[in-house]
């Protein structure tokens, strides 16, 4: 393993806010340049922790979330 000095640390990840909370059953949102699963892991991690249930599809360019539950 090489060690290597002066490399900076990167700056901090954005962390990209849904609106989740503010959705009923039947909304849903759209977001352009986000990979799928970037999203299916946020619907996972969100719905769990307060017991309600998304979807996601690709659609035009970009993806749908909904609120199903």
């Amino acid at each position: 393993m090489k060690i290597e000095k002066g490399v900076e640390v990167p700056s901090e990840r954005k962390r990209l806010s849904y609106p989740y909370a503010q959705m009923d059953v039947g909304d849903s949102f759209f977001i352009k340049d986000v990979a799928l699963q970037t999203i299916c892991n946020a619907n996972y991690r969100y719905g769990s922790k307060h017991g309600v249930k998304f979807t996601a599809r690709k659609q035009d360019g970009g993806i749908r979330v909904w609120r199903i539950d």
